[in-house]
């Protein structure tokens, strides 16, 4: 088995799927690549057993087979190539040959058909959704997702579809991210929760793709097609809490405000907050905005006036600075509105401009106890 491609198009590829390897994996085969090679093509994939990705190559070849390939070697050194045809030729004792303008290198392969196969969808919904909306939804709303493996659903990004559009949701219960398209549909109601590991992928490709990904699922798997790379994974299995449920409807106190000059100033006065509770105060009366917080065992303290545009009844609520910092850096509006009812219920922000047409984006973070 021999073949001819190209080594920067190679090592492009194998970044990309090498993203889905473990750093220390239970079975050896895992720290593989597995090269499939059927003419002119070359399908490689890489696996942790929840998540398993491929991509197909276009190469010079003739032969057909598949081997599986140490990935770490194999990626060590297509970095350290200029750009160039590399050969492959499979040899007899169970080695593989890559032949450059430089030189010959030999690694040892393991047999093709003791690596994984992934998981085959029996009878699958679809929808189809543009690359870059998929990669908008899944990056704003990603970083709210728990990390708390003792609830495992909202460690997940929730999809919802459904003919009058789609949703996607993310929470970890301080904070709580709902992204939504009307001007995107499917033809069927359904919903499942993705985990991190594979979104974060599929966010670091998508970007740079204007291909419409095709998503296929089933109560377990989901599948999503694009370009030459298919990513197949295991669902979160459980139920999603009631996201609706936590988000107040009745917010009477407005705030708008342009949104770099409160992200600045948050992060300036934070640096003064307790270390643990992060937690800095907002106190809105008529046009002004009063951010402050105070470590009291240190004798730290700050706080700044901004102006802001407000309509409400004068109040002072806490928050913890780190998840408004981040909620403000997830948003891209000029300016955002901050809504509120009391100081012991959620605020929440949305983008006040920059907005396709459509689309919404909804943060609710969740407030903590002033002590006076």
């Amino acid at each position: 088995m021999k073949f001819i491609v190209s080594s920067s198009y190679l090592l492009k590829q194998l970044q990309v799927l090498g993203s889905v390897i473990n750093s220390s994996n239970t079975l050896h085969i895992l720290d593989n690549f597995l090269f499939e090679l059927d003419n002119n093509q070359l399908k490689v994939s890489a696996s942790d057993l929840e998540t398993t990705m491929s991509a197909t190559l276009e190469i010079e070849s003739t032969d057909t087979g598949s081997i599986a390939v140490p990935a770490r070697l194999l990626l060590e050194t297509l970095k350290t190539f200029p750009e160039q045809p590399l050969t492959f030729t499979v040899k007899e004792n169970n080695t593989i040959e890559i032949s450059s303008d430089l030189g010959k290198y030999v690694l040892a392969y393991l047999p093709g058909d003791e690596f994984p196969k992934a998981e085959l969808l029996e009878d699958p919904s679809t929808a189809h959704i543009p690359a870059e909306v998929l990669a908008t939804a899944v990056s704003k709303t990603i970083f709210a997702a728990g990390n708390d493996d003792l609830r495992p659903v909202m460690s997940g990004v929730y999809f919802q579809f459904s003919p009058s559009g789609i949703i996607f949701v993310a929470t970890d219960a301080h904070k709580l991210v709902k992204y939504s398209r009307t001007d995107i549909t499917s033809s069927a109601e359904a919903n499942f929760i993705m985990p991190k590991k594979p979104l974060n992928i599929l966010k670091n490709i998508l970007g740079t793709s204007d291909a419409e990904v095709k998503i296929e699922y089933n109560d377990s798997n989901a599948m999503f097609s694009f370009d030459n790379y298919i990513l197949v994974c295991r669902l979160i299995d459980g139920k999603y809490p009631n996201y609706e449920a936590v988000i107040p409807k009745e917010n009477p106190n407005k705030l708008i405000i342009a949104r770099t000059q409160f992200l600045s100033s948050v992060r300036r006065v934070a640096i003064y907050a307790n270390k643990t509770t992060h937690q800095i105060r907002l106190k809105v009366a008529g046009t002004e905005l009063n951010i402050s917080a105070e470590d009291i065992d240190y004798s730290n303290k700050a706080d700044e006036r901004l102006t802001c545009d407000y309509q409400g009844d004068d109040m002072q609520i806490g928050f913890n600075s780190r998840f408004l910092i981040e909620m403000l850096n997830n948003l891209q509006s000029d300016e955002i509105l901050l809504e509120m009812s009391l100081p012991n219920r959620a605020g929440i922000l949305t983008p006040v401009d920059g907005l396709d047409e459509g689309e919404t984006v909804t943060m609710l973070v969740m407030p903590v106890m002033l002590n006076n």
